[in-house]
């Protein structure tokens, strides 16, 4: 996609940036993105590049307290304000919300991936029609029209599937996905990704679907038929799923799905080694269950980790290497950190997976 034909945006995280919870906006940072974002508002990094505040490097999205400084400093002012950050049950709370009619009142549209649309609130709807601007919810469900039942049609599919699941939520599953795509293209192998969430919709990838606002009866078919159309248009050597919440996370189990509707039989496993409870589940001391449990656990849906990939939230620096190496010794598993030194040590055991299927 043209970055000159993209619509431009701003994301909003309030002051969530440096926290998980922004992970949405952080996709867009990284990108790829389906905007061209220009700028980022967020009242505890005001002043910083976004790239810089986020991973060290300089991307050229520039930081603003709040809607006044952005709109008297961007030029030409952005065509959307993205909401970048998750809130409690995926509500928009009465601050946010009045903030965000502001932007709508100065002529600016909202895309949301927010539980919460904004295209159902009725001051929203009458401040976009007033100023002409659009209201887009990602998460807004499908017309049962639209939807697939799981029909077999996988079995045409040729690439074999790799989901990329995690042992929590916002653990970077979506990102490791992006890192093992450029790994597969470096060494020759034409690559693709499936989304399941809304940050990926916003990225431009163009298959997927958003798994948490699909009627529980047509994930697997709405996975599948994402896959199948994935194979079909870009004849891809192998195909990466981006996995949702964790196989053994009571708020929100998620992944069978990916194992079985997708007959996939090999995963890559992500997995933050300093993290002890599950997200936003600390008060309940609800635990991590062991890398080993979780190994098991894939196995018995018949597939094999062929490799596990670390978030670094809690590993000191200094003990990235150690930790690396322990547990790469103690499940015989090539271990990496795809945002310090990427996933091309996962691409032979993908190879060997290929040559298998």
């Amino acid at each position: 996609m043209n970055s000159n034909s993209r619509p431009r945006a701003a994301l909003f995280t309030l002051d969530r940036f440096q926290t998980p919870d922004a992970k949405t906006a952080h996709g867009l940072v990284r990108g790829p993105s389906r905007f061209e974002i220009v700028a980022l508002v967020d009242s505890t990094c005001a002043g910083r590049d976004a790239g810089v505040v986020l991973d060290g490097r300089a991307r050229g999205i520039p930081t603003f307290a709040d809607f006044d400084e952005l709109l008297a400093s961007v030029r030409p002012k952005p065509e959307f304000v993205v909401v970048g950050v998750a809130t409690t049950g995926g509500v928009i709370p009465p601050a946010l919300k009045e903030q965000l009619v502001g932007v709508v009142e100065r002529g600016v549209g909202l895309v949301s991936g927010l539980h919460e649309f904004v295209s159902d609130d009725p001051r929203l709807v009458a401040a976009a029609r007033r100023n002409n601007v659009e209201l887009i919810d990602v998460r807004k469900p499908k017309a049962r029209a639209e939807l697939h039942f799981w029909s077999g049609a996988i079995r045409s599919v040729r690439a074999p599937r790799i989901p990329v699941l995690g042992t929590d939520c916002a653990l970077g599953k979506r990102t490791t996905c992006h890192f093992l795509v450029e790994a597969c293209r470096t060494a020759g192998l034409r690559s693709a990704i499936v989304h399941t969430g809304q940050t990926g919709w916003l990225q431009g990838i163009p298959h997927g679907f958003v798994l948490d606002t699909t009627p529980n009866d047509f994930v697997s078919g709405e996975l599948e038929h994402a896959l199948v159309q994935c194979d079909r248009d870009l004849a891809p050597d192998v195909i990466f799923i981006e996995g949702q919440s964790a196989l053994l996370n009571p708020s929100g189990p998620c992944g069978p799905e990916l194992i079985l509707s997708a007959e996939s039989h090999a995963v890559v496993l992500q997995h933050a080694p300093g993290r002890r409870f599950h997200e936003d589940q600390e008060q309940l001391e609800n635990e991590i269950a062991p890398l080993a449990r979780q190994i098991a656990l894939i196995e018995m849906y018949g597939a094999r980790v062929i490799g596990i990939t670390l978030n670094d939230e809690g590993t000191p620096h200094t003990e990235r290497e150690v930790t690396r190496a322990r547990i790469e010794r103690e499940t015989g598993i090539v271990t990496v950190w795809p945002l310090f030194e990427g996933c091309a040590r996962i691409v032979e055991p993908i190879q060997r997976h290929m040559a298998g299927s």
